[in-house]
């Protein structure tokens, strides 16, 4: 066509509207139900290019970049196809694969708990190559291109076919050899580290400390049933300790001097009490007036180190005000006066929540005088036990015995062996020395002498000693090395997770870009 030509002139809107509108009824007359999928099509093809991308992170649905911190200054970054994101991917495939082995399919699957341990395996594998680096080790480029022709993905007929590895264009395979090269260091830093060499002696020598087991019976008197017979009497011996004083109190941390004027100023009547804590104090009680509420006389020993000035504060009278007294606030030296706002007065024994307080403190920082207490129950209990049946005094004291065992000396509950695993004992018991020289030392029926373990004072009577089965101990043998191993690689994991070097913010990264998402 000439392109002087004079083109078609276009026809008013409205004629070429009624024209479209008669080929979409026409296009529907002739097959309704083509024209209609055709409609769903476009309208899939316009959410999914059009409205998904706009709510969505691009690349994958997850960002081109996420960022989680850094280890060394090396940035951990999720990017599709990055080893963050293909480690996701598998403990993804991991988590589904088990969920519907359980019949669990169709639940929703941890998400975070998935992110989180991507991120943690991506750390400990930037962590491993940096290591590798420092050292000055790179991965041969023949060893690399060894692992690389091994690859699933290049065989054909049980060979490596240059057909299959050429096919693959010249990025992607760039990309691989890398993979593989870090996979060679890290693979290599990681053997080094956790496949320790083990002596036959060794092992030998290991296998033999399960040789010998023990079964226990056990009685327990957990501290934390201390009597309120016994808190009463504990109280009665302590009367000027537990006093209950209401004192409003205004401190000073700026100077003496200060100190001095702001009390003069409350004495002389310039300002009362109330204003002049509100203005001047440096405590927790000072937008209260002063008011500090009802405390135990003892609850004074640090604020109030001198031991005079805290006589002094529990013998005034109401209304009364104390002179200017030196405190420790916050391990910050300063000065305070107080108020009595009513006099003191003995602990009232009927008052639940005084004698709870009482029990907190002998707890706290008069354990040793419960211990003894259940020392002495122990002494007497294993008094009439030893000369009558164990049931009958069991049952006279309201107690239970408790069994446990086969266990051998297994001090640290190491899993090579029977673990300790009776809830009233299990921490206290399985590091300690006195322990296990007990458990291991008392003969077998009789009774140990009473032990402090954890929060119960504990007897032990073995009933029985066994050796441990062949079979248990040749596999303990055969499965030593693989746990020496597996100790290690948890040691060095934590030792990257926990390293100065790691600067993390999973947890915000996480609720920003992902949480929306699930």
């Amino acid at each position: 066509m000439n392109s002087k030509e004079k083109k078609p002139k276009k026809e008013p809107y409205s004629q070429q509207d009624d024209s479209a509108r008669s080929e979409l009824v026409r296009r529907f007359k002739a097959n309704p139900l083509v024209f209609i999928g055709t409609v769903i099509v476009l309208i899939i093809v316009i959410v999914a290019f059009v409205f998904v991308p706009a709510i969505v992170p691009s690349a994958g649905g997850f960002g081109q970049d996420l960022s989680f911190g850094s280890y060394n200054k090396i940035p951990i970054t999720y990017v599709p196809g990055n080893y963050f994101a293909q480690t996701r991917e598998q403990i993804l495939w991991n988590y589904q694969n088990y969920y519907r082995s359980v019949g669990l399919a169709g639940m929703p699957l941890p998400e975070m708990r998935i992110w989180q341990q991507a991120f943690e395996e991506t750390v400990v594998h930037i962590a491993s190559l940096d290591e590798m680096k420092r050292a000055g080790y790179t991965a041969p480029a023949k060893v690399v291109d060894r692992k690389v022709a091994e690859l699933p993905q290049f065989q054909e007929n049980g060979v490596f076919s240059v057909a299959r590895y050429r096919a693959m264009d010249k990025t992607s395979r760039m990309s691989l050899w890398r993979e593989v090269q870090e996979e060679i260091a890290e693979e290599y830093y990681r053997n080094d580290i956790t496949k320790v060499k083990i002596s036959s002696k060794e092992t030998a020598f290991i296998t033999a400390m399960g040789s010998t087991q023990r079964n226990f019976d056990m009685v327990s008197f957990p501290i934390q049933n201390y009597p309120e017979a016994e808190i009463k009497i504990y109280l009665e011996a302590n009367k000027d300790f537990f006093l209950a004083v209401n004192l409003s109190q205004i401190t000073i941390l700026s100077g003496e001097r200060e100190a001095r004027q702001v009390l003069a100023s409350v004495q002389d009547g310039t300002s009362t009490f109330e204003d002049a804590a509100r203005t001047h104090s440096k405590d927790g009680y000072a937008e209260k007036g002063g008011d500090s509420g009802i405390r135990m006389a003892y609850e004074f020993t640090i604020l109030v180190p001198d031991e005079a000035d805290r006589d002094a504060l529990m013998k005034l009278a109401k209304g009364e005000l104390s002179g200017l007294i030196k405190v420790k606030v916050n391990d910050q030296d300063g000065w305070a006066f107080f108020r009595a706002e009513e006099a003191p007065r003995p602990a009232d024994t009927g008052d639940q929540a005084i004698l709870g307080k009482i029990r907190d403190y002998i707890m706290t920082f008069e354990r040793g005088e419960v211990e003894n207490y259940y020392i002495r129950q122990a002494e007497t209990l294993i008094a009439e036990a030893t000369d009558a049946d164990l049931e009958e005094v069991l049952a006279r004291w309201e107690l239970k015995k408790q069994s446990f065992g086969p266990i051998p000396l297994n001090y640290g509950n190491t899993p090579l062996f029977n673990t300790l695993s009776v809830p009233d004992i299990a921490v206290g018991g399985a590091y300690s020395q006195i322990f296990w020289q007990s458990a291991f030392s008392t003969p077998v029926g009789a009774f140990s002498k009473p032990l402090v373990v954890g929060d119960t004072v504990t007897v032990l009577y073995p009933t029985e000693e066994t050796s441990e089965d062949e079979k248990n101990a040749l596999e303990r043998e055969s499965a030593y090395p693989f746990q020496v191993s597996q100790f290690m690689d948890t040691n060095i994991r934590a030792y990257f997770l926990k390293s100065p070097k790691l600067v993390e913010h999973f947890e915000e990264s996480y609720a920003k870009y992902l949480q929306p998402l699930f």
